[in-house]
């Protein structure tokens, strides 16, 4: 994991002339050095891990609160960045598809360029940012994967079994879908959390 987290910091670099810190939000973010020590230690543990000298927005939201802080931390290590069923790229996908559903500038271009960085084409990544799963440059089983998180999070009270076998049929198993709900639900999580504290894009003039 932490040669793939090398490699998307590396070219998310390229990124950071373009990256802009927000200047007011809804709630205060908690400031680093004014923060408890085991704020400051999960802070220090942060860059550590994901070889990252700055701090996420997100990532200053969620450290309100330690305990969240800290596992949060955990599911991003061991879920949303580490190596699991479903891939970095098809993350990445799901969290820019479901961000731009909720309306989180800040997530949606975020999670963009985090894709970037994991191969995805400007092709992918405008029909993601757009909402346009037809396009081409989704393969038969990337649309089925989307169009299944994407119900997730926009009508999980409406999906049935026939929306995991459409799934499956498409080339997904079961463990995978399973996966997904989490996935999807946890960035729909992030969407509210980023919306509530009112996080700005970090890239507002593109990337």
């Amino acid at each position: 994991m932490g040669s793939e987290l090398s490699s998307d910091v590396a070219q998310l670099e390229g990124f950071a002339p373009r990256r802009v810190a927000p200047f007011s939000t809804n709630l205060s973010l908690v400031e680093e050095r004014t923060a408890e020590e085991k704020v400051r230690t999960l802070f220090a543990q942060y860059r550590e891990r994901f070889s990252r000298a700055d701090l996420p927005g997100i990532l200053l939201c969620f450290a309100t609160n330690t305990a969240l802080l800290e596992g949060m931390l955990h599911i991003a290590e061991e879920l949303l960045f580490g190596e699991s069923l479903v891939s970095r790229l098809h993350k990445e996908m799901i969290a820019t598809c479901i961000s731009r559903q909720n309306a989180c500038a800040y997530c949606a271009d975020s999670h963009a360029a985090l894709l970037g960085a994991q191969g995805a084409s400007p092709e992918m990544i405008c029909a993601l940012q757009s909402g346009d799963l037809n396009a081409e440059a989704f393969t038969h089983a990337e649309r089925a994967l989307l169009t299944f998180a994407g119900k997730i999070n926009a009508a999980s009270s409406a999906v049935t079994r026939g929306d995991v076998e459409a799934a499956i049929s498409a080339g997904w198993t079961e463990a995978q879908l399973a996966e997904t709900v989490h996935i999807a639900a946890l960035f729909a999580a992030f969407n509210r959390i980023a919306n509530g504290f009112g996080l700005p894009s970090p890239y507002p003039r593109g990337f």
